[in-house]
């Protein structure tokens, strides 16, 4: 036999922006990074709650885009979508996102730009992806959830099959702009969402990022924005040099470093049939790691106890009736989750867990019992 062999190294700049009013007239950010020598054209994804929370919205993105700007021309008013994790169960949304992009012809060399949350930028840039071999996606965050982790992620995605994220791709934005002003309306469930994601990257990166949260626990916890803006800027940062200065950005690996509790809480969102939003499903998916960590002698008690103080104080409850479900032959349901882990990544199974701040190990088998120990220390917890 022959062969043939080659090394093809591709090089993925991701930027990141922080603003305020992204789409006011004498704002220039957004125009500068679109512009070049031609024209070009643009369509918006805006989610319907976000529009509906600030009516304006829609009215600055069509001025934005006027016509007397002819270098960036918008193909068609926003187009409304709904947002949260729903509505990456439907393919048909998809569908129509890329008739979109073929009625108004939409090339590669024009741009996608999404405004909403997680679950509408994942769709959002699946669609983009997968049109043409891939479109210039501009995401525009509106959670604090997004801003701080999944909006300046790689991976787009839509439900199928009962697995969250199944059909997915790994395609970076064009660009990322996170603007203040579009958190400024959440109601406080969702601006404490993204919380957890700092929690999550300061327990696996930096234990002095998890020592400025608990400094600030009171703070955020008030949804004060200067805390809040400096816990998004540096969670992203994190997530960016993770995705920078590590082998493995598109997790080809059976390893997932940043899937720190999300074993489980992917599980409990579905168990819940959605009614517990990520955020609060990755804290209680994270103490559920902590306390089995301790349990298991790998974490020491004061650390786990600094862990979950913190998450407390943020205001996320560490526990749900949904880890108790059990299913025909008396395990627990939320088990099953560690099978979807497995099937993603690999055979073999590989959960993150920590060992210190700063300090993750993989580890290859978790303990029905020692889970279950967890789940009913977690319980009698949150009910001192």
């Amino acid at each position: 036999m022959t062969l043939i062999r080659r090394s093809i190294q591709v090089a993925w700049p991701i930027q990141v922006f922080f603003t305020d009013h992204v789409f006011s007239a004498d704002n220039p950010l957004l125009r500068n990074l679109l512009l070049d020598t031609t024209s070009r054209k643009v369509l918006v994804v805006l989610e319907d709650s976000l529009a509906q929370a600030q009516p304006l919205l829609e009215h600055h993105i069509a001025q934005y885009f006027s016509p007397a700007n002819e270098s960036l021309r918008l193909v068609r008013l926003p187009l409304f979508l709904a947002g949260g994790e729903r509505t990456k169960n439907s393919p048909t949304i998809i569908h129509d996102i890329h008739a979109h992009i073929h009625r108004h012809h939409v090339d590669r060399h024009s741009y996608v730009i999404a405004v909403g949350g997680g679950a509408l930028l994942d769709m959002v840039g699946f669609a983009a992806a997968t049109a043409h071999g891939g479109l210039r996606l501009v995401r525009i965050p509106s959670t604090t959830l997004s801003q701080a982790d999944s909006g300046v992620g790689v991976k787009t995605g839509l439900n199928a099959f009962g697995q969250k994220n199944f059909l997915s791709t790994y395609a970076p934005p064009f660009a990322v702009i996170n603007d203040f002003t579009l958190i400024d309306s959440l109601p406080s469930r969702d601006k404490r969402s993204g919380y957890v994601e700092a929690v999550k990257i300061a327990c696996l990166r930096s234990p002095e990022f998890f020592e400025e949260l608990e400094a600030s626990a009171g703070a955020l916890a008030a949804f004060e924005p200067p805390a809040m803006r400096h816990l998004i800027r540096r969670c992203a940062e994190l997530h960016l040099d993770h995705l920078a200065y590590t082998d493995d950005p598109f997790e080809s690996s059976s390893s997932a470093p940043l899937e720190f509790g999300h074993w489980a809480a992917f599980k409990l969102e579905e168990l819940s049939s959605f009614q517990l939003v990520h955020g609060e499903a990755v804290a209680i998916g994270i103490a559920l790691d902590v306390v089995y960590s301790q349990q298991t002698g790998l974490l020491p008690a004061p650390v786990a106890d600094r862990i979950l103080n913190l998450l407390e104080r943020l205001g996320f409850p560490l526990f749900a009736d949904e880890l108790m479900n059990t299913n025909a032959c008396g395990q627990l349901t939320v088990l099953s989750g560690l099978d979807g882990l497995r099937e993603q990544y690999g055979a073999e199974l590989t959960v993150p867990l920590l060992r210190a701040l700063g300090t993750a190990v993989d580890v290859k088998h978790l303990d029905a019992a020692q889970v279950e120990a967890a789940i009913h220390t977690l319980h009698a917890r949150s009910h001192r």
